[in-house]
């Protein structure tokens, strides 16, 4: 299990703080030793199975979503920032990070902050002008809202319990049918919310997708939409009209910084009860376990898109009642990440270059057809992941300089390999065939791998060897590789 191997020790310290224990109350709950319970809250020693089910048994613990490595993203996302050549003169280590994360989550979440200030032109001090706070502290942002949103949605393992209750809700009361969902949709809309619908030629809408008019109380949805995405615009109105006092109270439990912030957390709010009405969570998850994972069959049962899906498959994290706890990225051709979350424990770089060895990006080199990857990291973790491209909407139909549609993106998702055969994909793969393998970073900058011929920057963790005599695959491989 992943608990032997990832840093459970922080996240141990807490809970008995937050239970208001000492180290020999908590040791004689667990039967363990205090001494012993000190070197796990170290990490000197991995957290067991036995351990986690005592856990479990005597403090409430979901088994699953403690032993996510949290801690492990944080490290690795500081590592970018240590990354940074603003640094260079400080050597700082994995262990010196670890210690960090290890001792102080919260100030390794403030380097962040403050390295994301610095990324956006921001500043810890207020600018002549830009006001103050009624306590006198500069009130500014200090963060891209897309972060903030990624990070809000990371936080809370992309579940939201509230929404998934919601949608539930709503098929108890909607007169919803599922071969049938489209109209049902159109329907409640006219009936609960006065609000028309209707699909206009997309010449007309200047490029919009979805325009709702509060005025007139009209829905407009441009023919370019596919069935697919139009019903899942019907669910997101409906989400923006009938639970808006919900997505309110969550984005307020946010704490966002400004209000690009809100508005992006809402609109990704609204999109998650769309993806809960559209795959009801019980239905969704019992289709998902019988056909183990089979995207193309999921995507005709629900009348979805592939990239809907895969979002759906990353959001089961119900308590007691949980999917495969996979990762999701998104990439577009240049390499720019826009979607991230990791439920496998995988680390996904947050600042500039990720590791090009990801098969998401050689699914650019084959658009619309499925690639397999057995991956490991650096540290030893090994995933399954599997990645397709997505054209944007209207890509085929749009052309021109001004006009050409949604661009191509690669959606890729994956899961820790000791999940692999709940997926149908890995069938036919000897996932313990070293051969098969591929060795895999976060980015060039924190990898510490010397032999990879992929690599474009060179390492923080290994001092720079240039020999003027000697070329190697890559300039910054090493030369005793």
């Amino acid at each position: 299990m992943a608990a032997t191997i990832t840093r459970l020790g922080g996240k141990l310290r807490r809970l008995r703080q937050s239970q208001k224990l000492t180290q020999a109350q908590m040791a004689e709950a667990l039967g363990l030793s205090a001494s012993y319970l000190n070197l796990l809250e170290h990490n000197q020693r991995a957290v067991t199975v036995p351990v986690l089910l005592k856990l479990a048994q005597r403090f409430g613990i979901e088994i699953t979503d403690f032993t996510a490595d949290d801690d492990g993203r944080l490290v690795n996302d500081l590592m970018e920032v240590f990354a940074d050549p603003l640094f260079d003169g400080h050597d700082l280590k994995t262990a010196d990070v670890d210690e960090l994360v290890g001792a102080a989550p919260t100030l390794g979440k403030a380097v962040l902050t403050l390295y994301q200030a610095f990324r956006a032109g921001g500043s810890a001090t207020a600018a002549p002008g830009s006001g103050l706070g009624e306590d006198g502290e500069a009130a500014m942002p200090v963060g891209m809202p897309s972060e903030e949103v990624t990070d809000f949605i990371q936080d809370r393992k992309n579940y939201f319990k509230e929404l998934e209750a919601a949608a539930d809700d709503l098929w108890q009361r909607g007169d919803l049918a599922p071969e049938a969902l489209y109209t049902g949709l159109v329907k409640l809309l006219s009936e609960a919310y006065a609000v028309d619908v209707v699909v206009a030629p997309a010449n007309g809408l200047g490029g919009l997708l979805r325009h709702y008019d509060p005025r007139t109380r009209k829905l407009t949805l441009s023919e370019l939409l596919p069935r697919t995405s139009r019903t899942f615009q019907l669910a997101h109105q409906i989400a923006l009209l009938g639970q808006r006092p919900l997505l309110d109270r969550l984005v307020s439990g946010g704490k966002f910084t400004t209000q690009e912030a809100d508005t992006l957390a809402r609109v990704a709010l609204a999109n998650y009860f769309a993806a809960a009405l559209v795959m009801p969570y019980d239905r969704f998850l019992a289709a998902a376990r019988e056909t183990r994972h089979d995207i193309e069959t999921l995507e005709r049962r629900f009348d979805t898109s592939f990239e809907q899906v895969c979002h759906r498959l990353t959001s089961l994290r119900r308590p007691g009642n949980q999917g495969v706890p996979f990762h999701l990225l998104r990439v577009d051709g240049a390499g720019n990440i826009s979607k991230r979350f990791s439920a496998s424990g995988i680390s996904i770089a947050r600042f500039g270059g990720a590791c090009p060895r990801w098969n998401v990006y050689d699914a650019f080199s084959t658009p619309g057809l499925l690639r397999r990857q057995v991956s490991r990291m650096p540290e030893g973790g090994s995933f399954f992941c599997i990645a397709r491209t997505v054209d944007g909407i209207g890509r085929s139909t749009l052309r021109g300089n001004n006009a050409r549609g949604g661009g191509r993106h690669a959606i890729g998702l994956g899961c820790a390999v000791t999940y692999a055969r709940e997926v149908v994909y890995a069938d036919g793969l000897d996932l313990d065939d070293p051969q098969l393998i591929t060795p895999i970073g976060v980015s060039c900058r924190v990898c510490p791998r010397k032999d990879c011929a992929d690599r474009a920057h060179p390492s923080l963790h290994h001092a720079l060897s240039l020999d003027e005599n000697r070329r190697t695959l890559a300039t910054y491989m090493s030369p005793e590789s």
